[in-house]
């Protein structure tokens, strides 16, 4: 009997234990329905109870920018009302907020909002104080009417100063399990921050969260800097994926999976769930030996690759000028960049660096790249000049050529002639034929008009080839790498600074 009595009152206590659980919900939906109600009360101007919208979100989830948005209703409440009172909250809601978070970027400047917000409290209550005190020494009104209430002072400038206060949004991301990798705009800059995260976020973005073990989740949402947006992201197990991590002494190195020209999959260090099977990795950085590794993922557990990476920083060699975003840079007689600004690592020694631009002069000249140092190149090209001179010189070398064979043409033509009579003898040629005279003539002009035409032509030629107007320039500085030690928790190498 004692049992059975004992098991229904568990029973009634759990009931009531799952029910009073789901009155409660999720707390993120606690908090969501919350901060829309003091989103409301906000704009509405009704800022008592904004703030008391924004305290049940911050129960729900007790997440410092909810007490920052608390303190904002009350420095609103204040300014409007210029209720001391109202500012004493606000500073006390400000250091909480500041309080909870110990990296908050705008620290000084919620310091100097409290700061104000103290004086003016101070102020206005002095202010009150005097009011009090001379409506005390006035006579009574004979007639029992009360005084006119004078109004409240106006915000002091500083408070004016410091403009209205506006309630913030929030980013939250979550997943479950907890610790994932949160990647934002894909893996290439590594993971942004682990879960849980919370932050402001405003516009478009895409997210990835993976952690080792289970499948990862991605997708595309819009933040918005006034809203609450929570993502809570639940990762499925997966069993028949491996882990792979990647590390190199040299951090940010490029990796290839599999096939190099799909691109690099990310840097150094970089870790993520790859399928189950043989795969090739390649870690390539500038001025160091590609290393190349075979490794056999296997489903459900991790594998490890740590590249030391052969060699020294390189030399770079950054070309930029006027015009250069439509010039070709070749080095060494090969294309190095399709389009400009230019800057490639280079190999130590003696190069040759061309611009080149269609309708400009090519400018060249030769370097001495070195480890460690940057050549800046800026180069000014030279528009090629007109070649007309060169064209009309073609002109008349045509005509005169174009005389002389005309003239040769009629000299042979009244040769033939005079040796067919000749020939025929009857009747003999007379020696005082005029046409004797005019071959002679034509023969002489035909050689003239050829000599003229040579000498048109080589002039033609000079002028075609010939280099006119200024020539392109080039102005070459040479600036030294500072080349630092960089450890991090999964790395340690050289990370390369450059002053401007």
């Amino acid at each position: 009997m004692r049992l059975r009595i004992l098991l229904l009152v568990t029973m009634v206590l759990a009931f009531g234990t799952a029910r009073r659980a789901a009155a409660q919900g999720d707390p993120w939906k606690n908090a969501q329905a919350a901060f829309n109600q003091g989103e409301t009360y906000y704009l509405s101007g009704k800022f008592d109870d904004a703030a008391a919208a924004f305290k049940k979100a911050y129960e729900a989830r007790p997440m410092p920018q909810f007490l920052y948005n608390v303190g904002a209703a009350y420095h609103m409440k204040g300014k409007k009302a210029s209720e001391p009172d109202s500012y004493d909250k606000a500073v006390d809601y400000y250091t909480r907020y500041l309080g909870e978070n110990k990296e908050a970027k705008d620290k000084e400047q919620i310091e100097k909002v409290i700061a104000v917000l103290k004086a003016e409290a101070e102020r206005l209550r002095a202010a009150a104080a005097a009011a009090a005190a001379a409506a005390a020494t006035q006579p009574t009104n004979p007639t029992g009417t009360q005084p006119t209430p004078t109004p409240p002072p106006a915000p002091s400038a500083e408070v004016e100063a410091l403009g209205d206060a506006g309630y913030r949004g929030l980013v939250v991301i979550e997943s479950e399990p907890q610790g994932a990798n949160i990647y934002i705009g894909g893996k290439e800059k590594g993971p942004f921050a682990q879960t849980p995260w919370s932050g402001s976020m405003d516009g478009e973005f895409q997210y990835l969260v993976e952690k080792r073990g289970y499948k990862s989740k991605e997708g595309r949402t819009s933040a918005d800097p006034s809203k609450l947006l929570v993502l809570q992201i639940v990762l499925s197990e997966e069993d028949y994926l491996g882990w792979v991590e990647i590390k190199s002494n040299v951090p940010g190195a490029n990796i290839y999976l599999d096939d190099r020209n799909v691109g690099a999959i990310g840097h150094t260090p970089f870790s993520g769930n790859f399928k189950p099977g043989k795969h090739k990795v390649w870690i390539e950085a500038d001025g160091y030996e590609t290393s190349e590794h075979d490794i056999e993922v296997i489903a459900g557990e991790a594998a490890e690759i740590s590249a030391q990476l052969k060699g020294a920083p390189v030399g770079y060699l950054y070309v930029r000028g006027p015009g250069i975003e439509a010039s070709r840079i070749y080095l060494d007689g090969e294309l190095l960049c399709e389009r400009g600004p230019c800057r490639k690592p280079v190999k130590e020694g003696r190069h040759r660096v061309s611009v080149r631009r269609s309708g400009y002069k090519s400018y060249s000249t030769t370097i001495e790249v070195q480890a460690k140092t940057e050549i800046n190149l800026k180069t000014e090209l030279a528009k090629k000049p007109g070649r007309g001179d060169a064209v009309v010189a073609y002109i008349f070398t045509g005509l005169f050529a174009g005389g002389g064979i005309y003239l040769g043409l009629q000299a042979q033509k009244l040769e033939k002639e005079l040796k067919d009579d000749i020939a025929l003898g009857n009747p003999p040629v007379d020696q005082a034929d005029p046409r004797f005279d005019r071959g002679k003539y034509f023969a002489i002009g035909a050689d003239a008009a050829y000599g003229v035409a040579g000498l048109l032509g080589l002039a033609a030629i000079y002028y075609t080839f010939r280099d006119k107007g200024r020539p392109s320039i080039g102005v070459v500085d040479v600036r030294a790498l500072a080349l630092t030690p960089t450890v991090g928790p999964n790395y340690a190498g050289l990370s390369m600074e450059m002053p401007w």
